[in-house]
């Protein structure tokens, strides 16, 4: 299984699960990451986040701009990615064009 197909299928099942519990929750967006942050244990949990998407949209920066493309094709995933995290670089990956996907199945020899 490639690269791409395990980014589209978490995805999709990421963004279904995000849309259902915010369909549900009791609160906002911004009072739920507020009441997080107020609390050292759910704090660091948070910061490890957010500390791989920066990482990541430094990857993606990167990538985006080694393929000449412009600033403005990367702010979308950063948008997404400073809000729901995983969304940013899951639809990246799953939107990259195919001949810069490395494969994660080994190759034939």
């Amino acid at each position: 299984m490639n690269i791409r197909v395990v980014s589209v299928i978490l995805l999709v099942g990421f963004t279904g699960f995000t849309v259902f519990t915010m369909s549900i929750a009791q609160q906002s967006l911004l009072s739920f990451g507020y009441e997080l942050v107020s609390s050292p244990d759910t704090a660091q949990v948070v910061m490890d986040l957010y500390i791989m998407a920066v990482l990541a949209l430094v990857l993606m920066y990167d990538d985006i701009k080694a393929r000449g493309k412009t600033l403005k094709h990367w702010l979308p995933y950063a948008a997404l990615t400073l809000v729901f995290v995983s969304m940013g670089p899951l639809l990246y990956l799953a939107l990259k064009p195919k001949q810069n996907l490395v494969n994660a199945a080994p190759a034939d020899r």
